[in-house]
């Protein structure tokens, strides 16, 4: 079969289970695939041919013995933020160039347990600091929509592998809209969750209190498949909760549009910079889902003013303190030659880390020290929970609560956009991450270059099934998640 890649995880499961294709004729599919096509779409740091063929191998023999899970065989990409044993995992960054991980994060064992694939691992922003995917040491990753344009990012690497048919779903991490606004920018379906409900353990931790890993796939369905085998409790992860998982395939109806309150932000549409394309798609998609049942309710949201000024106090410190770990001793980059101690770990830092991460680290360092500790940190978190406040009095109004995911399109490549005119470009997804909510971006139609837009669904804590349940139901009436890049229908 030539268009095993055009089929939806349902279909796929249904195909190996009724043995029309088996794991290694798919996996060596997208393989062909990924040699093929990613020099142009560079979504690939690793790929891993032989360790997926072999996992491909040992599917389709469980297969024959009865013991297949309903994803075995089915194959997969990892964001390069998971650590995964024996393959080289590096964020993105010159300073992991070199590191193998000994273990499995969580997310990758769970994924195995579950019978998958891994294929490789996939492009970011370096250490998952930017919306682009150019700060990478490995290069930047094109959206596969437009080769000149940008994934987004930090997941753009997990964005361009699926929309250019090189995986059929991703990891990905959204530490302040890193599945989000690349599902927005490639035309996918990107679940950030409740923070606590996917584990961290073995994700290399970029802002530890804000961080959560996520599916990111063509369709709601494709992510509620991946939702199920990444969500639940580990004892290895402090800040996973120990509570019980939904279903998310099974519920995937479970949420009914007719009578659904969705909160409208008048603040969210009155922001300066958001495209006139993208306000009018998610117009169109809000009375697409008015049409369906739900009711449009006006909301106030007010601390809207504060939510990047408080993200870029608090990630940046929490990097600092995370990524002080990398001092060219324990592992990773090590300057040559140092002359003392201090030389091999200004050198090694200086060398290692990109411009980008250099700049988060000394913002997060000052933040933090003495004297601006009180009148910087402690103020944003304060800050913090007023955010939190304030969507929690607006989800006793409402359900969910609809904002664009992005105030653009996907950037051209090397658009120089200063670092505050990049942070700005966060404004609707990093409220949901100081907050610890979940959120689904779905796309919902194109602007006038062709490039993908998407709407954002932000849920009360624990709804991952209520937002995939009504993006499923908002795609069983649209067919904007059905759309292709040339690149992907080019090379069918």
């Amino acid at each position: 079969m030539t268009d095993l890649h055009r089929l939806s995880i349902r279909e796929m499961t249904e195909g190996l289970a009724n043995a029309q294709f088996s794991s290694r004729e798919l996996t060596e599919h997208y393989l062909n695939r990924i040699a093929k096509i990613d020099a142009q779409v560079k979504s690939f740091v690793t790929v891993t041919p032989e360790l997926a063929l072999a996992e491909a191998d040992a599917a389709d023999a469980l297969r024959q013995a009865g013991g297949a899970n309903v994803l075995t065989g089915v194959p997969i990409a990892h964001k390069d933020i998971f650590c995964t044993q024996g393959i080289k995992t590096t964020a993105g960054s010159k300073m992991l160039d070199n590191f193998v991980s000994p273990y499995d994060a969580t997310v990758v064992a769970k994924g195995k347990t579950a019978g998958l694939v891994t294929l490789g691992k996939v492009n970011m922003d370096e250490f998952a600091m930017g919306s682009t995917s150019e700060n990478s040491y490995y290069g930047a990753t094109a959206n596969p929509w437009n080769l000149s344009h940008v994934p987004g990012g930090s997941s753009g690497g997990s964005a361009a592998a699926v929309a250019a048919d090189l995986a059929p779903f991703a990891t990905g991490t959204d530490t302040g809209g890193s599945i989000r606004q690349p599902a927005s920018f490639c035309g996918l379906t990107g679940l950030k969750p409740t923070y606590g409900r996917v584990s961290r353990f073995g994700m290399i931790a970029y802002a530890s209190s804000l961080d959560q890993g996520g599916p990111m796939a063509r369709s709601a369905e494709d992510c509620a498949y991946l939702m199920n085998v990444m969500a639940g409790h580990d004892a290895k992860d402090s800040t996973s909760v120990n509570k019980e998982v939904d279903d998310y395939v099974a519920n995937l109806n479970g949420t009914s549009v007719k009578g659904l309150r969705i909160g409208i932000p008048k603040q969210y549409f009155n922001v300066e910079g958001l495209s006139a394309d993208v306000k009018a798609r998610v117009e169109e998609s809000l009375k697409k889902l008015e049409d369906m049942g739900a009711t449009l309710v006006e909301i106030d949201l007010n601390m809207t003013e504060s939510y990047v000024p408080t993200y870029y106090l608090i990630a940046p410190a929490e990097a600092s303190s995370n990524l002080s770990r990398f001092d060219g001793v324990r592992y990773g980059y090590r300057a040559e030659n140092p002359v003392d101690l201090m030389d091999l770990y200004k050198r090694s830092r200086s060398e290692g880390f990109g411009k980008e991460v250099q700049r988060r680290i000394l913002i997060g360092t000052y933040a933090l020290s003495a004297g601006y500790y009180d009148a910087y940190y402690v103020k944003a978190q304060k800050v913090r929970r007023l955010i939190q406040q304030d969507f929690l009095k607006a989800f006793e109004s409402v359900d969910v609560i609809a904002a664009p995911a992005a105030p653009t399109t996907a950037y051209k490549i090397g658009a120089n956009l200063s670092p505050v005119e990049m942070y700005l470009g966060d404004i609707y997804t990093i409220a949901v991450n100081l907050a610890g909510l979940p959120a689904i971006n779905a796309p919902v139609g194109f602007d006038q270059d062709n490039l993908p837009v998407g709407l954002q669904l932000i849920g009360n804590y624990w709804s991952e099934s209520q937002l995939l349940s009504v993006v499923h139901q908002y795609q069983q009436a649209t067919d904007w998640h059905t759309k292709r890049a040339a690149i992907a229908e080019e090379n069918a």
